[in-house]
C-alpha cells in the first residue's frame, strides 16, 4: 500500500496557517464527500390524496353558495346551488333528466366506438406497413387539421339533422387522437423483436395482435383517453343539431325559458361525464399497466 503523502503550502505573511490536508499519492482522496442520503417520499394513504382532490371542487362549491346567498349571482344571473338541486329532483321525477342521460349516452358512445375502432385500424395500418404510411399519413394529417366544429354545417347538408349527423361528427372528432396515439405508438415497437418473431413463423396479423399492439399498450391508453374527453365535447356540438331529445335539448329548452338552473343542471351532466369517462379511463391503465401508478420519486400519482 503507498503511503498518504503530506501536502502543505507556504503561509502567507501575516494570515493564519493554512490547513493541511492528506491525501492518497494515487490521487483518489474522498476529501469533501458527504454519505449520500437517498430522497425517499413518505407514502400517503388513499384517503389523504382524495381529501386533497377534493378541496378544490369544495372551494367552487362554497364560493358559489356564498355568492348566491350574499346576492352577488342573482338568479337570472346563475341560479343558486339549492336551486339547481331542486332542478335535478324536478327533472329526475317527471322523466326528463333520465331520457336525456339516455339519449346522449347513446350517441355520444355509438361515435366514440366508430371513432376509435377507426383511428386503431388506421393507426396500425400506416404505423405497421410502409405502403399504408405512404398512402394515407399524409392525407389524414391533413383532415386532422380541421376542426371538427367546421364540419356541422356540412354534414346537416350531407345526413340532414337526424341522428346519423350526430354520431358521425362525433366519430369524426374520436378517429383522430386514437389513429395520432396508436401510430406513434406501433412505431416505436422494437423491431428487432418483429423479426425476431418472423424468424419464429408469426405472420403479421399474429405480430400485430402479440407484438405490436402490447407494445404499444400506453400509447393506445393515451389515445383512448383523449378520444374519450372528445366525445364529450363533440356531443355537446352535436347535440346543437336541431336535436329534440338529450342534454343538449334540455338546454336549449332551458335557454328559450330562461331557466338557468336548468341550464346549470345541464352543463354539470356534461362536466360529470367528461369527469367519469376520464376516471374510468385511469382506472383500465391502473389494470393493465400498474407499474405506471407510481410518479417521479415513487409517489403516488
Amino acid at each position: 500500500m503507498t503511503a498518504p503523502t503530506t501536502v502543505t503550502t507556504a503561509p502567507t505573511p501575516g494570515a493564519a496557517p493554512a490547513p493541511t490536508k492528506e491525501t492518497p499519492a494515487d490521487g483518489g482522496g474522498t476529501v469533501g464527500l458527504v454519505t449520500p442520503r437517498p430522497h425517499v417520499r413518505r407514502p400517503r394513504s388513499r384517503t389523504f390524496s382524495l381529501t386533497v382532490r377534493a378541496l378544490g371542487p369544495v372551494a367552487l362549491l362554497a364560493l358559489w353558495w356564498t355568492s348566491s346567498a350574499t346576492g352577488v349571482l342573482t338568479p337570472d344571473v346563475l341560479a343558486s346551488p339549492s336551486q339547481v338541486i331542486d332542478a335535478v329532483v324536478e327533472l329526475w321525477g317527471n322523466g326528463q333528466l333520465p331520457d336525456a342521460l339516455a339519449t346522449s349516452l347513446t350517441r355520444s358512445g355509438t361515435g366514440l366506438v366508430i371513432g376509435l375502432a377507426a383511428g386503431l385500424t388506421l393507426g396500425i395500418t400506416t404505423g405497421f406497413t410502409r405502403l399504408g404510411d405512404e398512402l394515407l399519413d399524409s392525407s389524414l394529417q391533413t383532415l386532422r387539421t380541421i376542426p371538427f366544429l367546421s364540419l356541422v354545417p356540412l354534414f346537416m347538408v350531407w345526413f340532414g339533422i337526424n341522428e346519423t349527423a350526430k354520431i358521425l361528427l362525433i366519430a369524426v372528432a374520436t378517429t383522430f387522437p386514437m389513429y395520432v396515439s396508436t401510430s406513434g405508438g406501433v412505431r416505436d415497437t422494437d423491431r428487432k423483436l418483429v423479426e425476431a418473431m418472423r424468424s419464429f413463423g408469426l405472420g403479421r396479423l399474429a405480430i400485430v395482435r402479440q407484438v405490436v399492439l402490447p407494445g404499444a399498450l400506453p400509447s393506445l391508453l393515451a389515445g383512448l383517453r383523449l378520444s374519450v374527453t372528445l366525445s364529450v365535447i363533440a356531443l355537446i356540438a352535436a347535440e346543437e343539431i336541431n336535436a329534440t331529445a338529450g342534454i343538449g335539448y334540455l338546454m336549449s329548452q332551458a335557454q328559450s325559458y330562461a331557466r338557468t338552473d336548468i341550464l346549470a343542471v345541464c352543463i354539470l351532466v356534461y362536466g360529470l361525464l367528461g369527469l367519469t369517462a376520464d376516471v374510468l379511463v385511469r382506472g383500465l391503465e391502473r389494470v393493465l399497466m400498474p407499474w405506471r401508478t407510481a410518479g417521479p420519486g415513487g409517489g403516488a400519482r
